[in-house]
């Protein structure tokens, strides 16, 4: 209870005091949102750090391990793909990156006055649905630690500081959007995993959406693509039934977005599930057009309301369930996106 107060004190101070806005965005899901472009293929402009945009990018980290959720804010910068590496006091970047360069660097060409935060956290080959033959799953069910706790404890710790530019003042975190890339592991080769898509997606929508203390926040999804490099044409034999319910769930949710911009890219020769360096930076730069309605400002208390998430998800899975389930989806309709 004392540290609750604490916390509740700090973020209360952030709200009633001058405080710089920043627009956070989640960046979650598996593999293709982790990134494997290579650093070494950037072209110059996207080699440097970005001006006016942090992040907050907690190591990747398997089920059944410690939630710790370890990160610090930084400048976004290349090397947060595949391979990244953080014990929350320093940063030990790849040679990789993902969507996320671009999708900073194009979300402060469209707004050059906003300050731009990124919170992110993926593992490659996880899956929605428990018991898959995956590397880890984001079932809210799951009877010990998985992925969706520790992105609970990522956006807890993103949140828990209150100046994330190291300026020495205040800074308030605007939850703006959620961008989801994952799927291929449910797509694989589990046919019930498959079919219970449209339901988990909806259900982890709406728990990061709790997270963040807005129940209307913007969600973007990335369309799962095959290389079709498989004798029967698909890697992933399920690749369309997940593929519909993605579209089936943007069609029902008048907040989301589907992004199909993976449809137009390419994969390198030796890698059947992963794009190549220029499809990451032409998927961060389209995923934009979904993150444009603006969020609006609220008190920085999504360390609260994930901390009430975590102790709820620690004494009893259902209760957070029925809490999701329960919010009402209210924003006004926006158009769909498709390959932009």
């Amino acid at each position: 209870m004392k540290r609750l107060f604490w916390i509740a004190a700090i973020l209360t101070a952030a709200t009633t005091t001058q405080a710089t806005e920043y627009h956070v965005y989640y960046l979650g899901g598996q593999s293709n949102m982790d990134g494997y472009g290579w650093n070494k293929e950037l072209p110059a402009a996207h080699a440097e750090a970005v001006e006016g945009v942090y992040i907050f990018h907690s190591q990747p980290r398997f089920d059944d391990k410690p939630a710790t959720g370890q990160g610090r804010w930084t400048k976004l910068k290349p090397g947060h793909g595949t391979g990244f590496k953080s014990e929350g006091e320093a940063n030990a970047y790849s040679d990789r990156f993902g969507p996320e360069l671009a999708f900073g660097r194009e979300l402060k060409t469209l707004y050059p006055n906003r300050r731009i935060a990124l919170i992110k956290y993926a593992l490659g080959g996880t899956a929605l649905q428990e018991g898959t033959p995956a590397y880890g799953t984001w079932a809210p069910d799951y009877r010990d630690i998985n992925q969706y706790d520790h992105a609970l404890a990522t956006i807890a710790n993103a949140a828990d500081v209150t100046d994330i530019d190291g300026d020495g003042e205040l800074d308030r975190l605007v939850p703006a959007g959620i961008v989801w890339m994952q799927g291929e592991a449910d797509a694989y080769e589990s046919y019930d995993a498959a079919l219970a898509y449209e339901a988990n997606l909806k259900r982890m929508m709406d728990l990061l959406r709790a997270a963040l203390r807005i129940d209307d926040l913007p969600v973007v999804i990335g369309r799962i693509t095959d290389s079709g490099r498989a004798d029967d044409g698909n890697v992933m034999d399920h690749i369309k039934i997940v593929q519909e319910a993605q579209r089936r769930f943007v069609e029902k949710d008048s907040c989301a977005a589907y992004s199909t911009v993976t449809d137009d890219q390419s994969y390198p020769e030796d890698d059947d599930w992963h794009y190549d360096s220029a499809a990451y930076l032409a998927m961060g730069c389209r995923l934009c057009p979904a993150a444009k309605r603006p969020g609006r400002p609220v008190p920085q208390t999504a360390r609260a309301g994930v901390e009430a998430l975590i102790s709820s998800r620690q004494a009893s899975s259902p209760d957070v369930l029925r809490r999701a389930r329960a919010m009402t989806i209210r924003c006004d309709p926006r158009p769909r996106i498709s390959s932009s």
